[in-house]
């Protein structure tokens, strides 16, 4: 189960994910991003993917070709979703069990690399996708903050899988920083 640690020093809360810990060896120098394995979000692979969270489509169905955003939990999420908090102290650390959610935006049912290739409207899609994800994890009490990312490129943290996707992840902490630039606006 991850965990969330707060750094003594500086009052930083930092994610401990062990299960992710394979990932950095993963990404030698120089590898060669041009080979791509077989593709889970793309449409017809629905069932290569954890059941989905939220999908933009035009019929009733869940978990079948028809969508146009589809979003998805992490194969290796940073932060698990089941759970109570407790905060507790580990040493010279506040810690707590790694509650959150971490999920995969999937942008488009085409096999596209870039959400620059995606039309006006598609993007529009993904963006409200967004805002409705950040409301709906908005009436979770346990969370306190959601961000928006993209990994691009295999060097970057992303996989080798060049399909336009996003990741969002809700803490139940505030990060140090936006602390600060929430007391500075205030």
């Amino acid at each position: 189960m991850p965990e969330l640690r707060k750094d003594p020093i500086v009052g930083r809360w930092v994610i401990i994910a062990t299960e992710r810990a394979k990932r950095p060896q993963d990404f030698p120098k120089g590898a060669d991003e041009t080979k791509e394995e077989s593709c889970p979000f793309c449409e017809g692979k629905e069932n290569d993917t954890p059941p989905e969270i939220f999908a933009v489509r035009s019929n009733n169905s869940s978990n079948q070709p028809g969508w146009d955003v589809r979003v998805v939990p992490s194969i290796v999420p940073m932060l698990k979703i089941d759970g109570e908090l407790d905060r507790h102290g580990v040493g010279l650390y506040d810690g707590a069990n790694g509650i959150g959610a971490h999920e995969i935006i999937v942008e488009t049912p085409r096999h596209i690399a870039r959400i620059s290739d995606l039309s006006a409207g598609e993007i529009e899609h993904v963006i409200n996708t967004y805002v409705l994800r950040m409301k709906d994890l908005q009436r979770d009490r346990r969370f306190k903050y959601v961000l928006v990312f993209k990994n691009y490129g295999w060097l970057a943290g992303g996989s080798r899988i060049n399909h336009s996707r996003s990741q969002l992840i809700a803490t139940p902490v505030n990060p140090k920083r936006v602390k600060e630039e929430l007391d500075g606006a205030r």
